[in-house]
C-alpha cells in the first residue's frame, strides 16, 4: 500500500514555533513501525517557516516575504536534522524533495520527479516532501502543503493520502465556535455543501485551515485516492486507521 502523509506544522511545533519533541518522536516512531509492516509512505511535511522562526526568537509567523525566506532556510535545516536522527534510530533512511508549483507543470521536470521518487521508494528511502520557501516566491504567497501533498499523492498513484492536523476531521460546523458540531465519518462526495463547510483560517505559524484539505480532498479522490483527516496530536491514531477503524472523516475515491 502507497499513501502519503501530510502534517502540518501545528502537529509538529508548539504555538511558539519550538518543534514539539515529545509528539514528533512518536510520529517517526510509529510511522517507522508502518514500514516495517510493509506500507510505502511520502511524507509531506510543513514546518519549516514555523521552527524557524521558533530557532529566530520571532513569536509570530514572519508575514514579510524576505524574513518567511529566511526562516524557511534556517527552519528546514531543523526539521530535517531532526527527521533524519529519529527515523535513523529505528533504522529508516530519509530522503529531502524540495519543490515548487513550476516542478509539476514543467514536463521534463515532472518526470524526474517521478523517477526519483520511485527510485527512492525502490530503495525503502522514506522521501520527505516540502516546498522549496527559501526561493519560491509564489509558493510562498499562494501555496500549501495541503495542495503539495495531494499533488504527490496523484502524482505517485498513492492508494491514501492522509492529512495530519489539529483537528479530528470535518465537522458539520465550526467545533470550536458550535457546541453542536459533529464529526462526519465518511464522505463520498465532495458537494458544494461539503466544499462550503471549509474554512479560510489556519493557525498563526501555518498557512492552511479546512478549506485546503477539502480542496486537496476533492483533487485525489477525483483520482482514485482516498483521503482521511485525523488529528495530528495523537500519531498513534495511524494504527488505529491501518488497522481498519473507523476514524477521522475518509473521503472516498470515485470509482473509475
Amino acid at each position: 500500500m502507497r499513501v502519503v502523509i501530510k502534517v502540518g506544522t501545528s502537529s509538529l511545533a508548539y504555538p511558539s514555533g519550538l518543534i514539539n519533541i515529545r509528539r514528533v518522536e512518536q510520529m517517526c516512531r510509529t510511522l517507522s513501525d508502518l514500514k516495517n509492516r510493509g506500507v510505502e509512505i511520502i511524507l509531506v511535511s510543513s514546518g519549516a517557516i514555523g521552527m524557524g522562526a521558533g530557532k529566530l526568537g520571532l513569536h509570530e509567523r514572519p508575514r514579510d516575504i524576505p524574513t518567511k525566506q529566511a526562516a524557511a532556510a534556517v527552519g528546514q535545516c531543523e526539521l530535517m536534522y531532526v527527521y533524519d536522527r529519529l527515523f535513523q534510530e529505528h533504522n529508516h533512511t530519509v530522503a529531502q524533495m524540495l519543490l515548487t508549483g513550476s516542478d509539476f507543470r514543467h514536463e521534463d521536470r515532472y518526470a524526474n520527479f517521478q523517477n526519483t521518487i520511485s527510485k527512492l521508494l525502490e530503495m525503502r528511502v522514506l522521501p520527505i516532501i516540502n516546498e522549496n520557501d527559501t526561493i519560491a516566491t509564489d509558493e510562498i504567497k499562494v501555496g500549501d502543503n495541503d495542495r503539495l501533498s495531494s499533488l504527490v499523492a496523484v502524482s505517485v498513484k498513492a492508494d491514501m493520502l492522509v492529512i495530519l492536523s489539529d483537528i479530528d476531521g470535518l465537522y458539520t460546523a465550526d467545533p470550536h465556535r458550535e457546541a453542536e458540531a459533529k464529526l462526519i465519518r465518511t464522505v463520498s462526495e465532495l458537494t458544494d455543501e461539503i466544499m462550503e463547510l471549509g474554512g479560510a483560517e489556519g493557525t498563526s505559524l501555518g498557512t492552511g485551515g479546512m478549506k485546503t484539505k477539502l480542496i486537496a480532498a476533492k483533487q485525489c479522490t477525483e483520482a482514485g485516492c482516498d483521503v482521511v483527516i485525523l488529528n495530528g496530536a495523537d500519531p498513534s491514531l495511524l494504527y488505529s486507521l491501518f488497522d481498519g477503524e473507523d476514524i477521522g472523516t475518509r473521503f472516498c475515491a470515485k470509482k473509475s
